[in-house]
């Protein structure tokens, strides 16, 4: 089926309908992935009463029009809607459904459409919020290696080359080391007109539930607070949205009264396909049928206020979500420094994000602290935070946190990991806080915690040159030297308060009620 909006663009679309004659709820995708990788999706819908529909957003696969990632979804959205409430085989529920750019396609349908365009539900998976919030961390700092590895695949074409940014890297090992960033489009071999775009924009996300696109997409800001509807929002604890995943929860329906309910479990961003360290058969789930039932569960307008299942890492135990509201209990973990109270961070020479290893002689890169086995295990639940007194000769810096755990089997497994920009006046003292976000794990008894600062976690992130200039556009790169103060600084970890009334989680139980 196709759908025509009101400029005249096509949108092309899979329809699949249950047995019967109808009418039918319907579940739409959005996605600029290509609706023929949803087929499968589609029919298991249909076998459970649902009509099911996967549509090409604009520019993408067979729809027409110009590719421009998160201007058009609001608007292209809710003509499709309405195309399908006018369907015979339509009985007018909607229930919006998506993962990462396609979970943010329904969301926007959810918060900006007019009333009689809204779904009645949204299931939001990994949600990819929004242009500005998918390319910067919320303290600014631009995630580089994931945004070159999308645009490369998927920005300015119709279609898709997911091996792209690889290639390009086997070709040219160092292709994210050359300046400025803005070139990478040159350098890649074809034009990308939407990169600049992209570091254009400015995120507006903040924890009072400003949730959205910024400067340069559809000028839409998902205002999560004004859900009316339910939402199921699911994310994975070693996912780099996990931080955005909670947001969305905890700030939904503030203002509009609509449910919501949290899943989380120990994986990636790609769910149950790539589950993370320390996920246990018990955390193996099929997404599917809990979908269908938290969809039935929301249109019979059972679901009241927010609740939820989190998997924690290490266990086969699931927590209740409306437990995290309580106040974390944070331990301060006491750690040996064992070099690096004065590093430098040099951008010619970064800390890098994709390996381990530290260096064990010649001038430090990054302050070290490791600490004693751990006594017994430890439940952690909720957000960490590495909070320190430091010094940097430059009036800019980056400040990279990163949580190893170094098991008693002898390997090192990352924990988290977190990046803060801050300005101040060259060689005067910062106290500076650097959220790791949310951990959902169990730590055995034996482990050790490894923590680093360093002044860059490149490529995950861009490289700060320290000359005050942005990092996308820097031609230049000067070294920074750093102070950390171990007596004025702390490891903050949310403890899980062992509660012996508690009784065992079902999480599809959960999200259902």
């Amino acid at each position: 089926m196709h759908v025509t909006t009101d400029d005249g663009t096509t949108l092309a679309a899979d329809l699949c309908l249950p047995e019967g004659p109808g009418p039918f709820p319907c579940v739409l995708i959005r996605t600029p992935y290509g609706r023929g990788s949803h087929l499968a999706e589609l029919r298991a819908w249909a076998r459970r009463g649902f009509a099911a529909v996967a549509q090409d957003v604009r520019g993408r696969h067979g729809s027409s029009g110009p590719w421009h990632p998160y201007l058009h979804e609001a608007d292209d959205g809710a003509a499709t809607v309405r195309v399908l409430r006018r369907q015979r085989w339509s009985d007018g529920v909607i229930v919006a459904c998506g993962s990462s750019y396609a979970a943010h396609c329904a969301l926007v349908i959810a918060l900006h459409a007019d009333p009689d365009v809204r779904p009645h539900a949204v299931i939001a998976a990994v949600p990819a919020l929004g242009l500005a919030e998918t390319a910067r961390e919320s303290s600014g700092v631009e995630r580089l290696l994931a945004r070159a590895g999308w645009w490369a695949a998927h920005g300015d074409r119709c279609d898709s080359d997911p091996s792209a940014l690889e290639r390009a890297m086997t070709a040219d090992p160092a292709l994210l080391d050359h300046l400025p960033l803005l070139d990478l489009p040159r350098r890649l071999g074809r034009p990308l007109p939407s990169w600049e775009r992209l570091w254009s924009a400015e995120r507006s996300g903040d924890a009072a539930g400003t949730l959205g696109t910024g400067t340069g997409s559809d000028g839409h800001r998902l205002r999560a607070e004004t859900g009316t509807v339910p939402l199921l929002a699911v994310g994975g604890s070693y996912d780099p949205f996990i931080t955005d995943v909670m947001a969305l929860w905890r700030a939904w329906g503030r203002q509009g009264s609509g449910a919501a309910r949290l899943l989380i479990g120990p994986w990636g961003h790609a769910l149950t396909a790539s589950p993370g360290p320390g996920a246990g058969a018990g955390h193996r789930l099929a997404l599917g049928p809990l979908y269908v039932r938290f969809a039935r569960a929301a249109l019979g307008g059972s679901l009241k206020g927010r609740r939820g299942a989190v998997g924690l890492a290490g266990t086969g135990r699931w927590l209740a979500a409306h437990e995290l509201d309580r106040p974390p209990r944070h331990v301060g973990m006491d750690l040996r420094v064992v070099r690096g109270e004065e590093f430098v961070a040099d951008p010619e020479h970064p800390v890098r994000s994709d390996r381990l290893d530290v260096p064990a002689s010649g001038r430090p890169d990054r302050f070290l602290a490791v600490g004693e086995p751990l006594p017994d295990a430890l439940d952690l639940a909720g957000d960490g935070e590495a909070r320190i007194l430091a010094t940097a000769d430059t009036p800019t810096a980056d400040w990279a946190a990163r949580l190893i755990a170094l098991t008693p089997r002898g390997t090192a497994e990352p924990l988290a990991a977190g990046i803060v920009r801050s300005r101040a006046p060259a060689g005067s003292p910062s106290r500076i806080s650097i959220p790791l976000g949310p951990l959902f794990r169990r730590l055995p008894a034996g482990a050790r915690l490894r923590l680093e600062i360093a002044g860059h976690h490149f490529p995950a992130h861009a490289r700060n040159p320290h000359t005050g200039h942005d990092p996308v556009r820097a031609t230049d790169l000067r070294p920074s030297l750093r102070t950390v103060v171990p007596a004025q600084s702390r490891l903050l970890l949310p403890a899980l308060v062992p509660d012996a009334t508690a009784l065992p989680i079902n999480p599809a139980e959960e999200i259902t009620r």
